[in-house]
């Protein structure tokens, strides 16, 4: 039965290359229904796996101790879960976003290409969930980037390759720096699967402490590329803008998530959480992260195009994530852990917004949105609420996670953490509630020099607005209702600090 744990890799991997043989897929709607149907098999074979337990697999070999190696532990479960969700839902919204009446072949060719990466990439990232070792894990992590990359330069114009290039640099050069990283702690690793409190051999680092210190640093800002955090955070802001809006909501929605799960493996499963706990990475890694989470609201604040500035926000808001972890105590890991549920929620749904505007209008700045609301109220409503959620209003989730992020700063012996955290995460919330809320506000109430007139209505279809009330209500739902979310979450952080 242990073979079940390479269904949820298997299904979209597959249904992915059949759509490179097949044919008789030509609109937006078989392909989107057929993407639809892959995440729906997908998390269908997520669950079987996990009612098996916690079943492993070692699929080969590759030399010596180095195993293609599968695990489904609470961490998994967390984010194979969250990302099948993911996955269906945006497929059904790109059955709208991607339409043409009369497609041309080039559409055509395009739009093949998009769900054939769009099924496989699901596939290499559940694979990349349940990785039970380092091997396993660095590997599909490759892979995430190498299949997702074509998401980016979909469109094919300049701007797009350009900001292809770059997602592929950064994300290529982070993974080198954590590799760096890697190959440093092996040598003192008691060998290669993921154990809660590390697997680092207290007799072989002893005399070399600062080693297994600065590969941890590495790996941590290595694969913080990915995650959008200072100083490789270069490639979203770039990156987004060019890239379809339903491809930007599952970059900036999971996919930078990867990075943070893999920061996530590599502190507490690998390094242990004790050996770093008052050392200077613990206190780099927090100053990296508060500065990105400042860094990333301001920067969001001034800008102007719509895609742009949801992009920064995405920098700002996974590093408040990053914060919740470089604590290393409960309240901390929970904070973080819960906003990577509400933060994947709420920043789906926003960037599902910007493709709505961008399908219905034309627009991508945020000057051109005056008056919007009252053509699209069921639009705007859904991003009022996930953008009150994402501030961390009461009793919206997001909320949640917030509180616990401040009293795992409150927690911390040290009285600069707990005074430059909580400041820094209150002034986040205060900028994103300005860079948010100021959208709502233009478009509901009309400045003086009006774009759009209030007669007509501009609101999408179904498939569109399906998606966002469903996660919507989940990110409003979930603030009310958090207790089970927290016991599942608590049931494997307990084990890590």
């Amino acid at each position: 039965m242990d073979y079940l744990i390479l269904l949820p890799i298997l299904i979209p991997v597959c249904m992915g290359l059949l759509l490179v043989f097949g044919k008789g897929f030509h609109t937006s709607r078989a392909y989107g229904f057929y993407g639809a149907l892959g995440g729906a098999l997908t998390l269908a074979a997520v669950i079987a796996v996990c009612m098996q337990g916690e079943p492993s697999l070692t699929l080969f070999t590759l030399s010596g101790n180095l195993d293609i190696y599968f695990h489904t532990d609470g961490t998994a479960r967390l984010f194979a879960v969250l990302g099948c969700v993911l996955w269906i839902l945006i497929a059904f919204y790109s059955v709208a976003y991607f339409h043409e009446p009369e497609p041309s072949f080039d559409s055509q060719r395009r739009l093949k290409r998009y769900y054939v990466f769009y099924l496989v990439s699901l596939g290499v990232i559940m694979a990349l969930c349940q990785a039970g070792n380092v091997i396993t894990m660095y590997m599909f992590f490759e892979m995430m980037t190498l299949t997702t990359f074509p998401f980016v330069f979909h469109n094919q114009t300049k701007e797009a390759v350009r900001g292809a290039l770059k997602y592929l640099f950064f994300s290529i050069c982070g993974a080198m720096t954590a590799l760096a990283g890697i190959f440093f702690l092996y040598q003192y690793c008691d060998g290669l699967k993921f154990t809660p409190g590390g697997i680092v051999d207290a007799a072989l680092v002893q005399g070399h402490e600062q080693v297994v210190l600065a590969a941890a640093m590495l790996c941590i800002i290595g694969f913080g590329a990915k995650a959008g955090m200072f100083p490789l955070h270069a490639w979203l802001p770039v990156a987004h803008p060019v890239a379809p809006a339903p491809a930007s909501a599952l970059l900036s929605g999971f996919i930078a998530k990867c990075g943070v799960l893999t920061i996530f493996r590599m502190v507490f499963y690998v390094v242990g959480a004790k050996r770093l706990i008052g050392s200077w990475v613990q206190y780099v890694w927090m100053i990296l992260a508060l500065a990105t989470v400042f860094m990333g609201s301001m920067l969001a604040y001034r800008e102007k195009i719509l895609k742009k500035r949801l992009a920064y926000s995405t920098v700002s808001q996974i590093s408040y994530i990053l914060f919740g972890l470089s604590l290393m105590n409960g309240y901390g890991l929970l904070g973080g852990c819960l906003h990577v549920v509400f933060h994947s929620i709420v920043k789906t749904v926003l960037f599902l917004f910007s493709g709505v505007i961008i399908h219905q209008t034309g627009e991508t700045s945020v000057a051109g949105l005056d008056g919007l609301g009252r053509r699209m109220p069921v639009t705007y409503v859904c991003f009022t609420l996930v953008s009150i959620t994402l501030v961390g209003i009461p009793p919206t989730s997001a909320f949640m996670s917030k509180l616990y992020l401040c009293m795992g700063a409150a927690q911390s012996s040290q009285p600069w953490i707990v005074y430059t955290g909580i400041t820094v995460l209150l002034v986040s919330a205060l900028l994103t509630a300005g860079y948010l809320l100021s959208i709502t506000v233009k478009g509901f109430y009309d400045s003086t020099e009006k774009k759009h007139d209030s007669s007509g209505s501009l609101e999408p279809g179904w498939y569109m607005l399906a998606p966002m009330v469903i996660l919507t209500v989940l990110a409003l739902g979930l603030g009310l209702y958090t207790q089970p979310l927290m016991e599942f979450l608590m049931s494997f952080i307990t084990k890590l600090v």
